[in-house]
Protein backbone atom coordinates (compact mmCIF):
# COMPACT_ATOMS: atom_id res chain seq x y z
CA UNK A 1 0.00 0.00 0.00
CA UNK A 2 2.74 2.90 0.94
CA UNK A 3 4.47 4.03 -2.67
CA UNK A 4 7.76 4.93 -1.44
CA UNK A 5 8.10 7.46 -4.60
CA UNK A 6 4.59 9.23 -3.79
CA UNK A 7 5.30 9.77 -0.08
CA UNK A 8 8.87 11.19 -0.84
CA UNK A 9 6.46 13.28 -3.40
CA UNK A 10 4.22 14.29 -0.68
CA UNK A 11 7.22 15.29 2.02
CA UNK A 12 8.97 16.99 -0.92
CA UNK A 13 6.00 19.12 -1.42
CA UNK A 14 5.37 20.26 1.86
CA UNK A 15 9.10 21.41 1.99
CA UNK A 16 8.63 23.29 -1.40
CA UNK A 17 5.15 25.07 -0.70
CA UNK A 18 6.25 25.45 3.26
CA UNK A 19 6.43 28.98 3.29
CA UNK A 20 3.32 29.35 0.77
CA UNK A 21 1.55 27.58 3.57
CA UNK A 22 2.39 30.05 6.54
CA UNK A 23 2.03 32.94 4.20
CA UNK A 24 -1.77 31.77 2.91
CA UNK A 25 -2.58 30.63 6.72
CA UNK A 26 -1.64 34.35 8.02
CA UNK A 27 -4.19 35.75 4.92
CA UNK A 28 -6.56 33.65 5.91
CA UNK A 29 -6.52 34.39 9.70
CA UNK A 30 -6.65 38.49 8.65
CA UNK A 31 -9.32 37.79 5.93
CA UNK A 32 -11.69 36.42 9.09
CA UNK A 33 -11.51 39.27 10.86
CA UNK A 34 -11.01 41.94 8.39
CA UNK A 35 -15.01 43.49 8.05
CA UNK A 36 -14.99 43.03 11.77
CA UNK A 37 -15.04 45.19 14.56
CA UNK A 38 -13.80 43.11 17.47
CA UNK A 39 -11.43 41.50 15.34
CA UNK A 40 -9.39 38.58 16.43
CA UNK A 41 -11.28 38.87 19.77
CA UNK A 42 -14.12 36.86 18.03
CA UNK A 43 -11.44 33.48 18.61
CA UNK A 44 -11.87 34.43 22.20
CA UNK A 45 -15.47 34.93 21.94
CA UNK A 46 -16.75 32.65 19.98
CA UNK A 47 -15.72 29.28 22.01
CA UNK A 48 -16.63 31.00 25.21
CA UNK A 49 -19.86 31.88 24.18
CA UNK A 50 -20.71 28.28 22.50
CA UNK A 51 -18.98 26.76 26.46
CA UNK A 52 -21.49 29.06 27.98
CA UNK A 53 -24.42 27.90 26.08
CA UNK A 54 -23.50 24.56 26.81
CA UNK A 55 -22.92 24.73 30.15
CA UNK A 56 -26.33 26.21 30.73
CA UNK A 57 -28.52 23.37 28.69
CA UNK A 58 -26.15 20.78 30.50
CA UNK A 59 -26.45 22.13 33.82
CA UNK A 60 -29.93 24.22 33.99
CA UNK A 61 -31.58 22.57 31.53
CA UNK A 62 -30.38 18.98 32.22
CA UNK A 63 -29.62 19.37 35.64
CA UNK A 64 -26.74 17.07 34.69
CA UNK A 65 -23.78 17.93 37.29
CA UNK A 66 -20.11 17.53 35.86
CA UNK A 67 -17.06 18.53 38.07
CA UNK A 68 -15.68 22.01 36.46
CA UNK A 69 -18.23 21.93 34.11
CA UNK A 70 -17.64 24.72 31.95
CA UNK A 71 -13.61 23.39 31.64
CA UNK A 72 -14.93 20.42 30.80
CA UNK A 73 -17.25 21.28 27.73
CA UNK A 74 -15.06 23.58 26.63
CA UNK A 75 -12.31 20.85 25.98
CA UNK A 76 -15.10 19.19 23.82
CA UNK A 77 -15.83 22.26 22.04
CA UNK A 78 -12.08 22.71 21.02
CA UNK A 79 -11.29 19.30 20.26
CA UNK A 80 -14.34 19.29 18.16
CA UNK A 81 -14.39 22.35 16.42
CA UNK A 82 -10.85 21.58 14.89
CA UNK A 83 -12.37 18.07 13.70
CA UNK A 84 -15.74 19.57 12.85
CA UNK A 85 -14.69 21.71 10.63
CA UNK A 86 -11.50 20.26 9.26
CA UNK A 87 -13.53 17.29 7.98
CA UNK A 88 -16.43 19.26 7.12
CA UNK A 89 -14.77 22.20 4.82
CA UNK A 90 -12.77 19.68 2.95
CA UNK A 91 -15.73 18.52 0.82
CA UNK A 92 -16.08 21.95 -1.31
CA UNK A 93 -12.32 22.69 -0.25
CA UNK A 94 -10.82 22.03 -4.25
CA UNK A 95 -14.63 23.61 -5.69
CA UNK A 96 -14.15 26.79 -3.09
CA UNK A 97 -10.73 27.04 -4.41
CA UNK A 98 -11.17 26.61 -8.34
CA UNK A 99 -9.75 29.61 -8.81
CA UNK A 100 -6.30 28.74 -8.08
CA UNK A 101 -7.18 25.67 -9.06
CA UNK A 102 -8.09 25.72 -12.74
CA UNK A 103 -4.98 28.32 -13.27
CA UNK A 104 -1.93 26.94 -11.13
CA UNK A 105 -0.59 23.87 -10.61
CA UNK A 106 -0.22 23.31 -6.69
CA UNK A 107 -0.49 19.84 -5.01
CA UNK A 108 -4.45 19.51 -3.45
CA UNK A 109 -3.66 18.38 -0.08
CA UNK A 110 -1.35 21.64 0.44
CA UNK A 111 -4.66 23.81 0.59
CA UNK A 112 -6.07 21.29 2.90
CA UNK A 113 -2.98 21.91 5.39
CA UNK A 114 -3.58 25.45 4.79
CA UNK A 115 -7.18 24.69 5.98
CA UNK A 116 -5.59 23.32 8.68
CA UNK A 117 -3.05 25.40 9.96
CA UNK A 118 -5.70 28.16 10.24
CA UNK A 119 -8.06 26.21 12.54
CA UNK A 120 -4.70 25.19 14.64
CA UNK A 121 -3.79 28.60 15.56
CA UNK A 122 -7.47 29.13 16.39
CA UNK A 123 -7.65 26.06 18.82
CA UNK A 124 -4.76 27.14 20.42
CA UNK A 125 -6.24 30.07 21.36
CA UNK A 126 -9.03 27.88 22.87
CA UNK A 127 -6.53 25.89 24.66
CA UNK A 128 -5.37 29.08 26.42
CA UNK A 129 -8.40 30.00 26.95
CA UNK A 130 -8.93 26.59 29.16
CA UNK A 131 -5.76 26.95 30.95
CA UNK A 132 -6.96 30.16 32.25
CA UNK A 133 -10.25 29.04 32.92
CA UNK A 134 -8.52 26.11 35.02
CA UNK A 135 -6.79 28.66 36.95
CA UNK A 136 -10.14 30.11 37.78
CA UNK A 137 -11.87 27.09 38.37
CA UNK A 138 -8.63 25.90 40.65
CA UNK A 139 -8.17 22.41 38.78
CA UNK A 140 -4.47 22.14 39.18
CA UNK A 141 -1.71 22.19 36.69
CA UNK A 142 0.07 18.23 36.79
CA UNK A 143 2.42 16.26 34.71
CA UNK A 144 -0.16 14.35 32.92
CA UNK A 145 -0.44 17.88 30.62
CA UNK A 146 2.40 16.98 28.78
CA UNK A 147 0.13 14.25 26.93
CA UNK A 148 -1.55 17.12 25.38
CA UNK A 149 0.90 16.87 22.45
CA UNK A 150 0.34 13.15 21.55
CA UNK A 151 -3.45 13.38 21.35
CA UNK A 152 -2.88 16.19 19.34
CA UNK A 153 -0.59 14.41 17.14
CA UNK A 154 -3.31 11.92 16.59
CA UNK A 155 -6.17 14.44 16.47
CA UNK A 156 -4.40 15.69 13.46
CA UNK A 157 -3.40 13.21 11.42
CA UNK A 158 -7.14 11.28 11.93
CA UNK A 159 -8.74 14.52 10.75
CA UNK A 160 -6.58 15.05 7.54
CA UNK A 161 -6.51 11.24 7.07
CA UNK A 162 -10.31 11.60 6.14
CA UNK A 163 -10.54 15.27 5.41
CA UNK A 164 -8.05 14.08 2.34
CA UNK A 165 -10.75 11.04 1.49
CA UNK A 166 -13.36 13.41 1.32
CA UNK A 167 -11.73 16.28 -0.19
CA UNK A 168 -10.94 14.04 -3.11
CA UNK A 169 -14.90 12.75 -3.78
CA UNK A 170 -16.57 15.87 -2.86
CA UNK A 171 -15.20 16.85 -6.20
CA UNK A 172 -17.07 14.31 -8.04
CA UNK A 173 -20.25 13.58 -5.69
CA UNK A 174 -22.29 16.97 -5.71
CA UNK A 175 -24.43 15.09 -2.44
CA UNK A 176 -21.66 14.60 -0.17
CA UNK A 177 -21.73 17.51 1.69
CA UNK A 178 -25.13 17.31 2.67
CA UNK A 179 -24.29 14.01 3.75
CA UNK A 180 -20.96 14.60 5.81
CA UNK A 181 -23.66 17.45 7.60
CA UNK A 182 -25.90 15.01 8.75
CA UNK A 183 -23.15 12.16 9.58
CA UNK A 184 -21.21 15.23 11.57
CA UNK A 185 -24.30 15.91 13.55
CA UNK A 186 -24.96 12.66 14.43
CA UNK A 187 -21.51 12.23 15.90
CA UNK A 188 -21.52 15.41 17.69
CA UNK A 189 -23.81 14.21 20.04
CA UNK A 190 -22.04 10.62 20.13
CA UNK A 191 -18.89 12.19 21.23
CA UNK A 192 -19.27 12.97 24.39
CA UNK A 193 -19.04 17.06 24.58
CA UNK A 194 -21.59 18.02 27.17
CA UNK A 195 -21.19 14.98 28.91
CA UNK A 196 -19.13 11.97 29.74
CA UNK A 197 -19.58 8.62 28.10
CA UNK A 198 -17.71 6.81 30.79
CA UNK A 199 -20.49 7.86 33.69
CA UNK A 200 -23.21 8.62 31.74
CA UNK A 201 -23.44 5.90 28.86
CA UNK A 202 -23.97 2.32 30.77
CA UNK A 203 -21.52 -0.30 30.01
CA UNK A 204 -20.33 -1.94 27.88
CA UNK A 205 -21.79 0.94 25.26
CA UNK A 206 -19.83 3.23 26.92
CA UNK A 207 -16.64 1.55 26.38
CA UNK A 208 -17.47 0.61 22.90
CA UNK A 209 -18.30 4.21 21.98
CA UNK A 210 -15.31 5.10 23.02
CA UNK A 211 -13.27 2.97 21.38
CA UNK A 212 -15.39 3.12 18.27
CA UNK A 213 -15.51 6.68 18.07
CA UNK A 214 -12.00 8.26 17.48
CA UNK A 215 -13.52 12.21 18.41
CA UNK A 216 -14.75 10.21 21.32
CA UNK A 217 -11.97 9.04 22.79
CA UNK A 218 -9.65 12.05 21.98
CA UNK A 219 -11.95 14.29 23.51
CA UNK A 220 -11.79 11.70 27.09
CA UNK A 221 -8.27 11.41 26.62
CA UNK A 222 -7.52 15.33 26.61
CA UNK A 223 -9.98 15.46 29.80
CA UNK A 224 -8.01 13.04 31.31
CA UNK A 225 -5.01 14.82 30.49
CA UNK A 226 -6.70 18.43 32.19
CA UNK A 227 -8.57 17.68 34.00
CA UNK A 228 -8.58 13.98 35.74
CA UNK A 229 -4.83 13.30 35.68
CA UNK A 230 -4.54 10.15 34.54
CA UNK A 231 -2.87 8.20 32.05
CA UNK A 232 -4.28 8.18 28.81
CA UNK A 233 -5.17 4.92 27.11
CA UNK A 234 -1.95 4.74 24.39
CA UNK A 235 -2.75 1.67 23.12
CA UNK A 236 -5.93 2.80 21.83
CA UNK A 237 -3.99 6.23 21.23
CA UNK A 238 -1.66 3.99 19.14
CA UNK A 239 -4.25 1.94 17.01
CA UNK A 240 -6.43 5.85 16.46
CA UNK A 241 -3.09 6.78 15.14
CA UNK A 242 -1.98 4.08 12.70
CA UNK A 243 -5.54 4.15 11.46
CA UNK A 244 -5.09 7.53 10.85
CA UNK A 245 -1.72 7.33 9.12
CA UNK A 246 -3.20 4.78 6.86
CA UNK A 247 -6.45 6.88 5.73
CA UNK A 248 -3.30 9.79 5.08
CA UNK A 249 -1.65 7.69 2.38
CA UNK A 250 -4.98 6.22 1.11
CA UNK A 251 -5.90 10.37 0.59
CA UNK A 252 -2.37 11.05 -0.71
CA UNK A 253 -1.81 8.81 -3.45
CA UNK A 254 -5.75 8.96 -4.33
CA UNK A 255 -4.92 12.78 -4.70
CA UNK A 256 -1.78 12.54 -6.98
CA UNK A 257 -3.56 9.73 -8.84
CA UNK A 258 -6.27 12.15 -9.74
CA UNK A 259 -5.60 15.39 -8.79
CA UNK A 260 -4.92 16.25 -13.09
CA UNK A 261 -8.78 15.63 -13.71
CA UNK A 262 -9.90 18.15 -10.70
CA UNK A 263 -9.67 21.40 -12.58
CA UNK A 264 -11.75 19.93 -15.64
CA UNK A 265 -14.56 18.68 -13.08
CA UNK A 266 -14.86 21.95 -11.29
CA UNK A 267 -15.04 24.57 -14.39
Amino acid sequence: MIDGDKMKKFFDDIKKYFKYMIYSTKSNLKTEVANSYLNWLWWILDPLCFMLVYTFIVEIVFKTKEENLPVFVLIGLTAWNFFNITVNSSVKLIANNKSIVTKVYIPKYILLLIKMFTNLFKMFISWGLILVMMLIFKVPYTLYMLQFLPVLIVLFVLSFGIACILMHFGVFVEDLSNVMTILLKLTFYLSGIFYAISTRVPSPYNRILLNLNPIAFIIDSFRKTFLNAHIVNYRMLGLWLLVGIILSIIGIKTIQKYENSYAKVTK
